[in-house]
């Protein structure tokens, strides 16, 4: 089903619901992909937590090896995200053949795409020295890539399986199979970097068995219960032949996405560079605050999935009003939570900062400072953070990628950046105008990117 059958089709009456209705169903898609959100981040949190007990040397190597795979596979899975909005439209449309279609060559454009950038990632230890890292962290932080780099094969295909399942909003299964993993991957970690219960001593290297241990463990789980619950859409149905019509569909809905959370992750990796500039005890309160409300978002991530979901569904019926609604359901969500979660942080900041810093340590107290002034900013930060990534969101549920790609791009690098640089450095504001400086380029985003959705991409047909 292509955009024109959807522009001339006939309208499908949609669910008969009220507004709050369907910000009812919205808020209950949302909650299981929180929870999956929030299981895999206490997955990283754990690898680092062991990491860090085992050897500095070793944390530091993970730390900059799943840095650079991070970059490589967020842009990779964009063509995952790109199911999503499809799966949904045609689900609702009833057509169960372009259901399958679009899942296989989203497998085959993560598959393509891992073949590209998994062997360079082989040899890293020459970049990484030519990044001024210690030799010894540089070799550690390759031998963990020689092992780790083959999970982006099974994560993609675990990132699709997520999209199909969560389009078709099947998704306990999400939530219940990464909680799985986080438990797994506590028990393997434990088994192999310390070589605990007869296993041997790997470090560095367990710690990469157990992550492409859990990625093939959940993407064997995921298309398993697909094959078993959902067996109209025939998935493996002529897996191995190429479909060139909806491959260069979800290139074009995928690259844009994949792009938009690079240029994201970019703008607060430049941030954290930025803010080193200035000191030790900043850059460390930085992190600490920037770890608290990365935790916080989780819930914006999910709200915003479940968002994707609702509006190809509404696309898929070519219910405009239906579309509208969930669009304000989902920006009054987002909202709320937002601010509620900003509430907490100016009621009570110091807890969530000073439980990451060393009672002993003699910086303790300028980073508990200068951490909590942050998480006071982090409360505005929210609202609008949350705001972009919704109306991203919706812009993928109706499957426009391309200009939100250009206007994040231009909110973050030119917008963002340059006043975080001039708040934090010629204003003298410090790390505090660093981050005010995020604070506006996210809310250019997010007035640009709601902008676009409610002038142009909710009207039906004019995507």
């Amino acid at each position: 089903m292509t955009q024109a059958d959807l522009s001339t089709a006939p309208a499908k009456p949609f669910e008969a619901l009220t507004r709050a209705q369907h910000g009812r169903k919205l808020f209950a898609l949302a909650l299981p992909l929180i929870g999956s959100n929030l299981a895999q981040m206490a997955m990283n949190v754990t690898d680092t937590v062991m990491l860090g007990w085992y050897d500095v040397t070793a944390l530091a190597a993970a730390t900059l090896a799943t840095s650079l795979y991070f970059l490589i596979f967020i842009v990779g899975s964009g063509f995952a995200w790109a199911v999503m909005p499809v799966v949904a439209t045609a689900a609702e449309a009833g057509d169960a053949v372009m259901v399958r279609r679009v899942t296989r060559m989203g497998l085959w454009a993560g598959m393509i795409y891992a073949a590209v950038f998994v062997p360079p990632l082989m040899w890293t230890q020459e970049i990484f020295l030519a990044l001024g890292q210690e030799p010894q962290v540089a070799a550690a932080g390759e031998a963990y890539l020689r092992i780790a780099a083959w999970a982006m094969v099974p994560g993609l295909v675990a990132m699709v399986m997520r999209s199909f399942l969560s389009a078709l909003e099947h998704t306990a299964i999400l939530l219940w199979s990464t909680l799985g993993m986080a438990v797994c991957n506590t028990l393997l970690n434990y088994a192999l970097i310390f070589g605990n219960w007869g296993a041997p001593e790997l470090g560095i290297r367990g710690a990469a068995i157990a992550s492409l241990s859990m990625a093939a463990l959940q993407a064997v789980a995921l298309v398993a219960y697909a094959l078993r619950k959902l067996p109209e859409y025939d998935l493996v149905r002529r897996l191995w032949r190429p479909d060139w019509e909806e491959l260069g569909r979800v290139a074009r809905l995928g690259a844009p996405i994949g792009l938009t959370s690079l240029a994201e992750g970019g703008l607060f990796t430049a941030t954290g560079i930025m803010v080193g500039w200035i000191g030790a005890v900043p850059l460390a309160a930085h992190g600490i605050a920037l770890q608290v409300t990365s935790v916080a978002f989780m819930i914006q991530v999910g709200l915003s999935q479940a968002a994707t979901v609702r509006a190809g569904r509404a696309l898929g019926r070519r219910d405009e009003t239906a579309l509208r609604m969930i669009g304000q359901s989902g920006v009054v969500l987002s909202v709320v939570s937002a601010g509620l979660i900003g509430l907490v942080f100016v009621a009570i900041p110091e807890p969530f900062v000073s439980a990451f810093v060393d009672p002993d340590d003699p910086a303790r107290g300028a980073v508990v400072a200068t951490g909590i002034s942050l998480l006071m900013l982090a409360a505005l930060f929210q609202v609008v953070d949350a705001l972009q990534v919704m109306a991203l969101g919706l812009l993928r549920g109706v499957q426009d990628t391309g200009v939100p790609m250009v206007l994040a791009a231009i909110s973050y690098w030119l917008i963002g950046m340059p006043a975080g640089y001039l708040l934090g450095f010629p204003a003298g504001l410090g790390a505090a105008g660093v981050w005010l400086g995020l604070v506006v380029g996210l809310g250019l985003a997010a007035v640009m990117l709601l902008w676009r959705f409610w002038s142009r991409s909710v009207r039906i047909g004019a995507v």
